[in-house]
């Protein structure tokens, strides 16, 4: 099991960097994973997505299929890749601080 450090403190993670408690995610946790990932700064439209992600796992128990949050947050796809390079399961996952989707997100 993997500990990284971010924002001045210890989280586990699994093999690919996502955290192993959700519940432990915070916006500072974010921006230092957002760092990680090549992302600069967080914009509001990056956050209308990690808040959007957060949101429906805390109510489901899962990351929203792609479609879903393309519909809900107004963005296309392509500019979600445009915002988070790595993708929406790889890149907005992970800084929304949800488990590594099994699916197709």
């Amino acid at each position: 099991m993997a500990v990284i450090t971010l924002a001045g403190k210890e989280f586990e993670v699994d093999e690919d960097g996502f955290l192993r408690d959700p519940a432990g995610w915070n916006e500072l946790i974010a921006k230092a994973m957002g760092e990680e990932e090549g992302i600069k700064e967080l914009t509001e439209e990056h956050w209308k997505v990690i808040r959007f992600l957060r949101e429906y796992y805390l109510k489901f128990g899962v990351a929203p299929m792609i479609r879903k949050l393309t519909k809900e947050t107004g963005l296309p796809l392509k500019h979600i890749y445009e915002l988070f390079p790595t993708g929406p399961a790889k890149g907005a996952c992970k800084l929304a601080g949800l488990p590594k989707p099994t699916g197709c997100i």
